[in-house]
């Protein structure tokens, strides 16, 4: 039976892997959800009717009934303490580093205020460890041996950090992404609508930062190993056209994608990568007139592609540093800062990966030319991929199309997990949810038909995504529909063999894009 919208929310408030409270204009807890017993250590009914005072230290006490004074006079969606250092008070008396995000909710009769509290001490150990490393790191370059030494501990670090982000740091993301896509598909009051629309920017702001932060380490620490093929430009500039289309005509830009016949030989998904952070960077700085993405040259062994706007341009003397980490062009004091300056950063290590050749040329109120300059394929291959890449005919109608599909979805991660059911029952889908592959045979054993299997790829310590699926295909005997999701970007994942009836989604995934795909592989599309 379908939740009404009320019940969804509150469902939803539980379901989230942040502790959740609700207090009202007198400063008065009004709900909390499961996690805040996880993180605080009051049970709901201790903690509902006090003073959210009582979960912060003695010595904030007072300066926060001026600071609540405050923001109920001009309430909106924003962090709570911006630059300050907040810290939560546990119910055995123990302090801990916290993040807060607010929300006000009018629920009719007066205003709420929503605070998403998370407890940040991992995050600030990781950063003191980067930090220390680096630290190690810049000490080591004057002594050969200590350099060494310190470069062996950085890197296995590193190592455990990029293990851990990858998966760890990317489930909260998801289950948030996923729960506020539910969200927006029941809640219809114009104040939460609004809400909910600055929370996924906020959501898509905090993804896109981790994978740059991710990209740069991996890029460091020689974890990616480019993979060269020969392929089309105009694949790359298409995938561009569709991605930045509507991001520049939100913003009164024209986005220009001209027509490109050349096959160049490289890495095509850092290529790919390259183009992007360049493009994302030239509808950033540029308030108005266009973005052009063009290949105007082929000469020989060589091809140039031009990422061309008509922005705020860059001044001589910041040429150099362009490339720099979290360097942004300096655009005027009342400018906003969209953005974290690794773009650029990400782009100069692949381009130095790939050997490729990457050159600038701006004048400042005019805009900004980068030019990537790849390897050419040679005429044979660019021939064969060619006819690779045109349609292979009608498309296949699959047997098992009906209007409400059935999901077996595999994850180990409850929150994950129910955020995950939530928005596709709230799609229309029927969905059968396991936690390994012991219940989903336990499941297939019972009868259970489904139509398409999604699965995460880490399940536990010794079972993955890929093996369950290719147990569930030998059981059921047919190529059965499969969705592997994951925060893992290692040769395992990378080096899996091309399979028409898997798509491979990598966390965060925005609730549209996972519900596109769904749409399209049920359909039967299957030429991936």
């Amino acid at each position: 039976m379908r939740l009404t919208p009320p019940e969804l929310a509150r469902s939803a408030l539980e379901a989230a892997p942040d502790a959740m409270i609700i207090i009202d204009a007198e400063g008065i807890v009004r709900f909390v959800n499961r996690q805040v017993f996880a993180l605080f250590g009051y049970a709901r009914e201790e903690i509902v009717g006090l003073p959210v005072e009582t979960l912060m230290p003695e010595r904030f006490r007072t300066r926060h009934l001026d600071h609540r004074a405050e923001y109920a006079a001009h309430m909106r969606v924003r962090p709570m303490g911006q630059n300050l250092e907040l810290y939560g008070l546990r119910r055995d008396a123990t302090e801990f580093p916290v993040e807060i995000s607010l929300s006000p909710v009018d629920d009719g009769e007066e205003m709420l205020v929503v605070a998403a509290i998370r407890d940040v001490s991992d995050r600030q150990r990781i950063q003191n460890e980067l930090i220390a490393a680096r630290a190690v790191a810049e000490e080591a370059r004057e002594v050969a041996d200590r350099a060494r030494e310190s470069a062996d501990r950085a890197n296995r670090g590193k190592s455990r950090f990029l293990a851990t982000a990858s998966h760890d740091l990317r489930q909260p993301l998801q289950a948030l992404a996923l729960l506020n896509g539910t969200l927006r598909r029941t809640v219809t009051d114009p104040l939460l609508t609004e809400a909910l629309a600055q929370q996924e920017q906020a959501i898509g702001s905090m993804s896109r930062l981790l994978n740059a932060l991710l990209d740069i380490s991996k890029l460091e620490s020689g974890a990616i190993k480019p993979d060269v093929s020969d392929f089309s430009v105009a694949r790359i500039f298409e995938e561009m056209r569709r991605e930045f289309a509507s991001i520049a005509a939100r913003k009164g830009l024209t986005f220009k994608v001209a027509a490109a016949s050349a096959y160049v030989h490289s890495d095509p998904s850092l290529v790919e990568q390259v183009v992007r952070n360049l493009v994302s960077n030239a509808i950033k700085y540029t308030r108005a007139g266009s973005v052009t993405l063009r290949c105007p040259l082929v000469n020989g062994a060589l091809v140039r592609l031009d990422i061309e706007d008509t922005g705020v341009g860059i001044p001589a003397d910041q040429l150099p540093l362009i490339y720099d980490e979290f360097y942004q062009v300096d655009v005027g004091a009342n400018t906003s800062r969209d953005g974290y300056g690794l773009g650029l950063a990400i782009v100069k290590r692949i381009v130095q990966l790939l050997g490729l050749k990457l050159e600038v040329s701006s004048q400042v109120g005019k805009g900004s030319i980068f030019s990537l300059v790849l390897p050419s394929a040679n005429a044979q291959t660019s021939t064969a991929a060619t006819q690779a890449e045109e349609p292979a005919g009608g498309r296949i109608e699959s047997s098992t199309a009906n209007d409400k599909p059935c999901i077996m979805l595999v994850e180990d991660d409850p929150s994950v997990r129910d955020a995950t059911r939530m928005l596709l029952k709230v799609e229309g889908y029927q969905v059968i949810t396991v936690a390994s592959l012991e219940e989903a045979l336990e499941a297939v054993h019972n009868g259970a038909r489904f139509d398409l299997l999604m699965t995460d790829y880490h399940l536990g310590p010794a079972q993955t995504g890929t093996q369950l699926i290719a147990t569930l295909r030998e059981r059921l005997g047919a190529p059965l529909k499969s969705v592997l999701v994951t925060g893992d970007t290692s040769a395992a994942i990378r080096d899996l063999a091309p399979d028409p009836h898997l798509r491979i989604l990598s966390k965060p995934i925005r609730a549209e894009a996972l519900l596109r795909l769904l749409r399209e592989f049920l359909a039967g599309d299957e030429t991936g």
